[in-house]
């Protein structure tokens, strides 16, 4: 990153989306390598006229030579035979933009020095990935913007993911969700003496689990195609390079011939807040009896449609979401609170999306196809991290004490319970303010005539030290 920022590629979504090629290019190369080690009857994906595209061709050259091979690459690897529907995805008009030289063999010679060693159990790979996504500071201009890994963590830990659910994240952006949901079921498939050696490997999971983990558990969609590509290569360097990740607007376009079509066993999510959709775009059945352009009360009604039976969600909104006085979101709260069982509204703190954005948000926790008989609130304060632009870390967190009171939605200084019948009393508002409890403490005041007596003596105290310090100021010579 320090390399492309000196040499003039200062934009960090350009610089990741190169690295990405470039990092893609040496796992794909060395992947090949390593299957023509271990089976002499494979064919090699960089053979023939593909030959000069292997890394090791690049490691070499320099100037003009390095510019033009690295640029022919990344703009024709997408042809490649043999490539995966991923690498095609990624590398969709793909083009260099990292056009100073000296540069450009820095960040090969970098990214070829790089220890991808996996030695000790760990991989490193994913760290790395999520280290450089960390540098994404800017929000984009529908609202977008990624959401911090703690957050994403503890609403993967509350809607807790299984081996054998399909997961689906509609507006995905780096895939954050996703691989969370992935990391969530290996550490609770691992064994007690993996866990103890600091490994997090799933080994108690079956053959057939990792199967279907790696080829049919995790979808996401993102109609930024930009985000998409970012989202496929944390995917494949996770270990998910099967996971099937689009560039799709499920607002505007349906993947099936029938609304909804496919549907999910899980729902994480963190939609774009700000975006008005088209009108004429929006898919007719997604906004019947909505009637909104609203792209995050359409996105609510989207996770309602594509969840399974049974399927449970875990997604931010922003708070006009709880509370909005128009048909559209009272309509939204009323699927929420009738079709499904809304299990918990988690207050999120304003400044938590700094410095993206200062919204107000929650995180909402429910499940399809059980109607609502009570919902816990939780209003979580702080989150580890200063709330201002800087979000350096602090030692204030709610987010233990929401994990260890989720299980039996144990009420406390920052919880409580609510009645589905006191929430239609209220109109179906979900805004935590209107049912936090108010506590009273009884307290012993003196008597006026005491309190008066104080103030007399206290005057006439102050009477007699001011007469003494005039009689003393006139006194002196």
């Amino acid at each position: 990153m320090d390399i492309l920022w000196a040499g003039g590629l200062n934009n960090p979504m350009d610089a990741i989306e190169q690295m990405s090629y470039l990092i893609f290019l040496r796992l794909l190369s060395e992947k090949d390598d390593l299957l023509a080690k271990l089976d002499k009857k494979y064919k090699r994906i960089f053979t023939d006229k593909w030959a000069r595209y292997a890394w090791g061709n690049f490691v070499t050259l320099t100037g003009d030579q390095l510019f033009d091979s690295i640029r022919a690459a990344i703009e024709s690897i997408h042809e490649l035979p043999g490539m995966s529907a991923t690498g095609k995805l990624l590398f969709n008009r793909a083009t260099l933009k990292i056009y100073d030289r000296p540069t450009l063999r820095a960040v090969i010679q970098g990214i070829h020095e790089m220890s991808f060693d996996t030695g000790n159990g760990d991989d490193p790979k994913g760290d790395m990935y999520e280290y450089l996504l960390s540098k994404l500071s800017t929000s984009g201009t529908n609202g977008q913007f990624r959401t911090p890994r703690h957050i994403i963590d503890m609403i993967v830990r509350l809607v807790d993911p299984k081996p054998d659910m399909r997961i689906c994240d509609p507006a995905c952006g780096t895939a954050g969700f996703l691989i969370s949901a992935y990391n969530h079921i290996l550490r609770q498939n691992t064994s007690k003496p993996e866990l103890e050696k600091g490994h997090v490997s799933g080994d108690l999971l079956k053959a057939a689990q990792w199967r279907f983990l790696e080829e049919q558990a995790f979808t996401g969609y993102d109609n930024d195609a930009n985000m998409v590509k970012i989202a496929i290569l944390n995917l494949y360097l996770h270990k998910l390079e099967k996971a099937g990740i689009e560039f799709h607007n499920p607002l505007t376009t349906n993947k099936t011939g029938q609304y909804p079509g496919m549907t999910y066993d899980v729902v994480l999510a963190n939609p774009p807040f700000s975006g008005k959709v088209q009108q004429e775009s929006i898919l007719s059945n997604l906004n019947h009896g909505l009637n909104t352009r609203a792209t995050e009360l359409l996105f609510v009604k989207w996770f309602v449609d594509h969840l399974a039976p049974g399927g449970r969600a875990g997604v931010i909104v922003p708070n006009g979401v709880l509370f909005g006085s128009n048909k559209a979101a009272r309509r939204v709260r009323e699927m929420l609170l009738h079709d499904c069982d809304l299990q918990a509204v988690v207050s999120l703190p304003s400044g938590v999306f700094r410095p993206y954005a200062g919204v107000a948000t929650a995180a909402l926790i429910f499940q399809k196809g059980t109607r609502t008989k009570e919902v816990w609130f939780y209003d979580l304060t702080a989150d580890g991290f200063s709330l201002d632009d800087k979000r350096t870390p602090i030692d204030a967190n709610d987010i233990p004490d929401v994990l260890s009171k989720w299980p039996g939605h144990e009420e406390g200084p920052n919880s409580y319970r609510v009645s589905l019948e006191r929430i239609e009393e209220n109109d179906l508002t979900l805004a935590a303010g209107r049912y936090r409890p108010v506590t009273q403490q009884a307290v012993n005041h003196d008597s006026p005539a005491d309190i008066l007596a104080d103030i007399l003596k206290i005057e006439g105290e102050i009477s007699k030290r001011a007469t003494d310090l005039l009689s003393e100021v006139r006194h002196k010579p």
